[in-house]
């Protein structure tokens, strides 16, 4: 580092707009960061889910939903194993609509048989099991809230009954599968029945014998429902969590056509800074050039310089995103499980950081190469 000194010296010339740059690349590869996240955690909640597990919905929508019945008949389809069903109930807590999270209404019997993977203490589980208003809530949203097991909670619902109380104790904490969401709320579909008369499942959740089979049996199953009051749509558990994040539309268009716009915002301001330092330093350049330092090394110094801006910024917006979200455990709700900054888009972050200082030092860098040494000595008192 035989010039750092001097790119130092030149960089705390004017700490103000040094710093106000450097934060400023910081804000936009902070927000590029997040953006991204949010877009490579959609992209990975797609893969969430088995091939051998089903999910038969109603065709309209999944906000529809399918009639008691249709359990039967499901469970004794051959290459059927088992068969769970779920309900959304859209509950908050404190009756404030910012308390919300994932809240589901499960028959228990069978759900623990579909769902083995699933990891709760056996003695929660039983616990679980057998009492009518129990609930199984997420490691993460114990902690958001500080409740405790054994602990009785009061939620309301914005679907049945929204100014009615439902008292829950919570009895389990389950562990997340990889790709789930650790901030969901668990709880009797029985208990819901009982409270509402016109709630029915909201899909159900086939087990297979074998995998193979998903397609014969998808289509057995929308064949037997296709001119009945409540037509099916049957696919695969991946299938289904892919049709999920297709309802947020085109995310990934969105994130990138914004990340773009940020790069090119702040391209224009860490230019425009490198720009108003190079032209108060035009005659220190011709002095250096008249001391022997050539044209190939001032282009360098004032690259250098760009970068080591925007590389600061990099470094501060990237792995200030990356702790913030890790420390606070950061999953959106519950909507965006898995939630993690990776180091691929750290390194993406910190690549477009490097890009930033290389294009906006290149025009200064060029007019300092290029400056012609005997006019601008004129000038030099």
């Amino acid at each position: 580092m035989k010039y750092g000194h001097l790119i130092w010296v030149n960089l705390t010339r004017n700490k103000r707009r040094t710093i106000l740059t450097a934060l400023s690349v910081a804000a936009a590869l902070f927000l590029f960061v997040a953006l991204r996240s949010v877009n490579t955690t959609l992209n990975d909640a797609r893969e969430v889910g088995s091939e051998s597990r089903m999910v038969t919905r109603n065709a309209i929508s999944i906000v529809f939903q399918l009639p008691e019945a249709y359990y039967g008949w499901l469970s004794s389809l051959p290459g059927v194993r088992r068969v769970t069903w779920g309900n959304w109930f859209h509950g908050i807590y404190r009756g404030n609509p910012r308390d919300f999270f994932a809240s589901f209404g499960v028959d228990v019997d069978s759900y623990f048989e579909v769902y083995p993977e699933l990891v709760v203490p056996e003695d929660q589980k039983q616990a679980f099991m057998r009492e009518r208003t129990a609930a199984m809530v997420g490691t993460g949203l114990m902690e958001r809230y500080g409740w405790r097991l054994g602990q009785t909670i009061n939620l309301t619902s914005m679907i049945y009954s929204p100014v009615t109380e439902w008292p829950f104790t919570i009895r389990a904490v389950y562990t997340p599968l990889p790709g789930w969401t650790d901030e969901a709320f668990y709880f009797h579909y029985d208990y819901l029945s009982e409270m509402t008369e016109w709630a029915q499942p909201g899909w159900y959740v086939l087990q297979l014998d074998d995998s193979s089979h998903a397609a014969t049996v998808a289509a057995t199953i929308d064949e037997h429902y296709k001119n009945s009051r409540f037509a099916t749509r049957t696919e695969t558990e991946r299938a289904f969590q892919t049709g999920m994040v297709s309802m947020y539309g085109n995310v990934g268009f969105l994130m990138n056509a914004v990340g773009l716009a940020v790069f090119f915002a702040i391209l224009l301001v860490a230019a425009n800074t490198m720009m108003m330092a190079a032209r108060e330093r035009t005659s220190e350049v011709a002095v250096l050039k008249t001391l022997g330092f050539s044209d190939r090394l001032l282009f360098g110094l004032v690259i250098a310089e760009a970068a080591a801006i925007t590389l600061a910024g990099g470094l501060l917006g990237v792995f200030g995103a990356k702790l913030l979200f890790e420390g606070t455990g950061f999953q959106g709700a519950g909507f965006l499980p898995g939630f993690a900054v990776k180091m691929s888009t750290a390194g993406l972050g910190m690549l477009i950081a490097l890009l930033l200082g290389l294009f906006s030092g290149l025009v200064p860098a060029w007019q300092a190469a290029r400056l012609p040494v005997a006019h601008t000595l004129r000038r030099v008192v």
